[in-house]
């Protein structure tokens, strides 16, 4: 997990690599944020599927049964960070691009404060912030 120490993690799970985990973990998201106190709930949510559904459908987490990703929520100053890591992909890497299933994350790019991504310790963590979202 990438989660800078000087930030709080609200929520963490594992969830299977299939499409049945992007509502659930929105669900989850959701009743964090508004928990937390947290503004943009929408953006985040909408950033958080595009995460997951990506990683379920680009990486090697969605290949198997059996395979997961994991979603990471944490929060610092007025900021709120979703981490998703999944098991990487030798073919694919995240990037800005227009692809017919989607915008990909030129989405991502746009409605967010900043993201990346970089390969982790047990994976592929890919990740956005949202500015001013919490309290």
């Amino acid at each position: 997990m990438s989660v800078a120490l000087s930030r709080s993690v609200l929520w963490y799970a594992d969830l299977p690599g299939v499409a049945e985990s992007v509502p659930l973990a929105r669900r989850y998201v959701r009743d964090v944020l508004v928990s937390a106190g947290c503004t943009r709930i929408d953006d985040a949510l909408l950033l958080t599927s595009e995460l997951l559904g990506n990683a379920i459908r680009h990486s090697d987490s969605g290949r198997e049964p059996g395979d997961s990703v994991s979603v990471v929520v944490c929060r610092e100053a007025g900021v709120v960070r979703v981490e998703v890591i999944d098991q990487g992909s030798s073919s694919s890497k995240p990037e800005v691009v227009v692809d017919p299933d989607g915008e990909g994350c030129a989405l991502v790019s746009r409605i967010a404060s900043m993201w990346g991504w970089h390969e982790g310790a047990t994976g592929q963590v890919v990740w956005f912030q949202l500015a001013e979202t919490c309290c």
